[in-house]
């Protein structure tokens, strides 16, 4: 995060942050990483606070630069970055048999551009949840400029405690934001808990393969970089990911 000429660019839902309040922001949340003192155990044990304080320094940024879906995807020659994102999100609403009625939770939804495009797509009724104020109230105003209020709906909270009902919903899944879980059986044993028996649950995740290496110095700034700039207590391995998955008692 620059933080030389950074003057009146972050905005949040009551006006506009002046350069004081981003830099002792910015400040603030660069002490939670490794390049500035912090360490592991203090980004998963104040993971709340980490994860909001960096939404609110990047989400305006995010939207400005990369439009309403906060996640990467593959593109093929001559695709538009629009057109990949819509192709990743159609590819993760037909994995998940999503049909309309049908009750859908996006865990960590951002300001809801996937929600949106899978609700549109599918006819499904979505449900976004997230625990920043500030995209919550973006992505209500953007579904209402959509004309999408009929097909969603927001609820503020942590996805690591859901104040939501057992076997509520019939799919959920979570798009790049189950990485800022600071414990990954604990955050999927709440998603299934809340999904019916016997649906589907899909996810995309930030993972690092098996040709990371903890002892090669040059692994470990890219991986401690990746976690600054991406709100992140720590990267896990692919490997990591499907036993927790497992842990939490999905069939992968």
């Amino acid at each position: 995060m620059a933080k030389e000429g950074t003057r009146h660019l972050v905005s949040n839902i009551g006006g506009v942050l002046a350069k004081e309040e981003v830099l002792n922001s910015t400040d603030a949340y660069e002490k939670y990483h490794s390049f500035h003192g912090g360490d592991e155990d203090a980004r998963k044990m104040n993971y709340t606070d980490m994860v909001n304080k960096y939404y609110d320094l990047a989400n305006s940024f995010y939207e400005y630069g990369w439009g309403q879906s906060y996640h990467f995807a593959n593109r093929w020659r001559g695709e538009s970055l629009r057109e990949s994102i819509k192709r990743h999100e159609h590819f993760l609403a037909l994995h998940l048999q999503l049909k309309p009625g049908m009750k859908v939770l996006d865990v960590g939804c951002g300001i809801a551009g996937p929600a949106r495009e899978i609700a549109l797509f599918s006819g499904a009724s979505v449900t976004g949840l997230n625990n920043n104020d500030t995209q919550i109230a973006r992505a209500k105003v953007l579904t209402k400029q959509a004309g999408l209020e009929h097909l969603l709906d927001y609820v503020k909270a942590d996805f690591m405690k859901m104040p939501i009902a057992d076997n509520a919903y019939d799919a959920v899944y979570t798009i790049e934001a189950s990485c800022h879980a600071p414990d990954p059986v604990a955050c999927y044993t709440e998603i299934k808990r809340v999904l019916k028996p016997g649906q589907l649950f899909a996810g995309y995740e930030w993972c690092l393969t098996d040709a990371y290496n903890p002892e090669n110095k040059d692994h470990k700034r890219i991986k401690e970089e990746i976690e600054l700039g991406n709100g992140l207590p720590d990267i896990r391995s692919t490997r990591q990911v499907l036993d927790a998955l497992k842990a939490a008692g999905f069939e992968v």
